[in-house]
């Protein structure tokens, strides 16, 4: 293994921006609560920071890259042991310090819980929230890594693509929100009260950090500076403002007004599409992918009120929904000639073999991700004292004051 200067000091930079997007999506999440709630959101993404840094480092990194098993990792790695002198498995080409490759990985682990907790908004103990985010990480996040990010795992040795996390982030995370919710229930009074976000422009900050960060968290992923990386980070920017547009269009025509959190959602349903194409598509395919994700994207958030399910801040809606169509998509637009280590698909002459294996990946990850999601959160209600949930008067007081005895603003400002 050879290690090179410009490729590691791309990825120490990609690393830290990865690690932004998490205070990013805290205030993405954080704007569109209730003011009583905010700190209460900031928190718990905030925490993921604390709590998936130490776990990954002792452990999950070892569960999702050590060892040759093809449905999880071994104990090689466990508290760091000859991370710093050993690749991974399936990395002998590597070419950063195998050490930044477990950081960079890291922030991937912290910021995909940390998705779930715009599904779970207003209602979640925060000491439940700490084992279930414990938990989720060593026994849902850690093994779909496994399959779709180690060269030895299942899903990869199949030949299904994931640049930088389709189904292993986002498509994880949406639909351990969906379970989330099942097992939770609704916050008291939705849909029969307005609960509108206490602050947007929070939430447009939340979004240029998030869209900011992305371009660590796709362009990155080539682990190198090189042509690869600045394919994948046009992509990236491309996907996000065609989102938007997509998003927006239909919003205008449905509603009659282009809202900022529309801009804001359809911004991030296009960046959410576009991370597993990110390395394996080229020309303006980025543009059609972002268009289609911030329409239908901005169809699925409204299927909650349909089926009556509260997924407070829409991550069903975007992340499951947006990871899924990315996912799909990659097996249409994706092209050998961007990506030599990747495939064609059916747009490229590559037929549908790889559009069958995404679909497969998809599959496996919904299936293994909401069944082992609802087992941990039923298990925890079942022996928590107190359950998963606050009780009614501190659903009404709010989480701020209820779980952390604090206010975001001075009471004469609220």
């Amino acid at each position: 293994m050879k290690v090179n200067a410009g490729d590691t000091a791309w990825v120490l930079i990609s690393a830290a921006l990865v690690m932004f997007m998490t205070p990013g999506l805290a205030f993405f999440y954080g704007g569109m609560v209730r003011a009583k709630n905010v700190l209460g959101m900031l928190m718990q993404n905030f925490f993921a920071l604390g709590i998936v840094s130490v776990l990954w480092a002792a452990l999950c990194y070892s569960l999702a890259f050590g060892g040759t098993n093809p449905y999880i990792g071994n104990l090689d790695f466990a508290w760091l042991d000859t991370v710093a002198k050993q690749a991974p498995p399936g990395f002998a080409a590597l070419t950063i310090p195998p050490l930044l490759f477990m950081a960079y990985q890291m922030m991937f682990a912290v910021i995909t819980p940390a998705l779930i907790t715009g599904a779970i908004a207003d209602r979640m103990r925060f000491g439940a929230w700490v084992l279930f985010i414990g938990l989720w990480a060593i026994l849902v996040y850690a093994p779909i890594a496994h399959w779709v990010f180690s060269p030895e795992g299942w899903l990869f040795k199949r030949g299904a693509l994931d640049f930088a996390g389709g189904t292993v982030v986002h498509v994880n995370a949406g639909i351990g929100a969906l379970a989330a919710v099942l097992v939770l229930g609704k916050r008291r009074g939705w849909p029969r009260h307005p609960m509108p976000p206490h602050s947007l422009p929070l939430t447009l900050i939340g979004t240029g950090m998030l869209w900011f960060g992305w371009f660590g968290f796709n362009a990155g992923s080539a682990l190198a500076a090189n042509g690869l990386a600045a394919q994948a980070l046009v992509n990236t920017h491309l996907a996000a403002a065609a989102g938007m547009l997509g998003w927006l269009a239909l919003e205008r025509i449905k509603g009659g007004h282009a809202t900022t959190l529309g801009a804001a959602s359809g911004a991030v349903a296009g960046l959410v599409a576009i991370t597993p194409c990110a390395g394996f598509v080229g020309g303006m395919s980025s543009v059609p992918i972002g268009l289609a994700a911030g329409a239908l994207c901005f169809l699925a958030v409204n299927m909650k009120f349909r089926f009556g399910y509260d997924d407070s801040l829409d991550v069903i809606g975007v992340h499951l929904v947006g990871g899924v169509l990315g996912s799909l998509l990659l097996g249409l637009f994706a092209e050998r000639a961007v990506n030599p280590a990747g495939a064609d698909g059916v747009f490229f002459g590559g037929g549908f073999a790889l559009l069958g294996e995404q679909t497969i990946a998809i599959v496996a990850t919904l299936v293994y991700s909401f069944v082992v999601t609802g087992l941990i959160l039923l298990g925890l209600k079942a022996l928590m004292p107190g359950g998963l949930r606050i009780t009614e008067d501190d659903e009404n007081t709010g989480l701020d004051l209820s779980q952390h005895s604090e206010v975001a603003y001075a009471p004469d400002r609220v």
